[in-house]
């Protein structure tokens, strides 16, 4: 039980904002492709830094709280799954609040 560990925490990250799509209705699966503009920049370096760590040896995951699926790198599932996932969750978060104060725009959004 305890290899489920880290995917939990993935899990319990999904249950904790990805309601907000249906509930408030914030549309940010609805525009995947700005989605994945937004996450690749930022998680390629982090995914090179990562295997940069794991390959020296800076750091590790424990083999004992993960399901033990590797990706290129020698990198987790669930660190790629991570660096997705998050991001995703916080879009959601930042949108339900900008769904609950109405009128509060950003980026390239019309006002």
């Amino acid at each position: 039980m305890l290899k489920w560990s880290y995917m939990a925490m993935l899990l319990f990250t999904i249950c904790g904002s990805f309601w907000l799509e249906i509930v408030l209705k914030v549309g940010v699966l609805k525009r995947i492709y700005r989605v994945i503009l937004s996450i690749l920049p930022v998680a390629i370096p982090f995914i090179i830094w990562d295997a940069y760590a794991v390959s020296n040896k800076h750091w590790s995951f424990d083999s004992n709280q993960i399901l033990g699926i590797y990706g290129p790198f020698k990198i987790p599932l669930e660190e790629f799954l991570f660096f997705i996932i998050v991001p995703i969750a916080a879009i959601m978060t930042i949108e339900g609040v900008r769904a609950v104060k109405k009128h509060w725009p950003v980026g390239d959004e019309k006002e």
